[in-house]
């Protein structure tokens, strides 16, 4: 038991003087144990791998602080459990920010599909309107794009404003049966006719 404290004295002088073989014989002995601590806080086989190395190059880096009077194994395992903190830090932040980005990333995309669909059902309104027949989307429009009033289309036109209303009414009633087909709800259907009845 003296023999094995003596060695490793002798070794950790050794190492404070820069000596890589004894760098190396402390890294084989300690290692293995190590290695199973950190696996065991961090489960994650290639994460402690890598939280090892960093173990033995912060003891490397920091040989000369080492004081062979204290227990090394201790001061090892200090320096693992900084950087198993560290570690799950990062992941915390690296998750946090993840999760931020998947977020901004779905409220981004999802504004531009409603956007695409947007733009591509008020085409789809704008068809509707076309496919009216000539007189009733000539009073349609005079009507409700111009925003000319029954009677103003009624002396333009010579026809009573009863027969425009009726034309209306029956306008309004494709456009919104032509919509419904291509599969705009209701609600959707409403805002476009108003944007479309607005953008003129």
């Amino acid at each position: 038991m003296e023999a094995c404290k003596n060695d490793e004295l002798a070794l950790l002088r050794a190492l404070k003087s820069s000596n890589h073989k004894a760098f190396e014989v402390l890294y084989y002995r300690y290692s293995p144990r190590l290695y199973r601590h950190i696996l065991n806080l961090v489960k994650i086989p290639a994460c402690a791998e890598e939280i090892l190395q960093d173990v033995f190059q912060k003891l490397w880096e920091r040989r000369g602080e080492i004081d062979p009077d204290k227990s090394f194994q201790s001061y090892l395992f200090t320096i693992a459990k900084h950087l198993v903190y560290d570690f799950f830090h990062k992941e915390i932040k690296n998750r946090n920010l993840k999760e931020l980005i998947i977020s901004i990333s779905t409220s981004d995309y999802s504004h531009i599909e409603e956007e695409y669909a947007y733009k591509e059902s008020k085409k789809i309104v704008n068809q509707a309107i076309e496919n009216l027949s000539p007189k009733r989307k000539l009073i349609y429009t005079l009507c409700k794009i111009e925003g000319k009033t029954y009677e103003e289309v009624s002396s333009s036109l010579g026809i009573s404003t009863s027969t425009i209303s009726d034309h209306i009414v029956k306008a309004t009633k494709q456009i919104q049966s032509f919509c419904l087909s291509k599969e705009i709800t209701p609600s959707l259907f409403i805002a476009l006719i108003s944007a479309v009845l607005n953008q003129k």
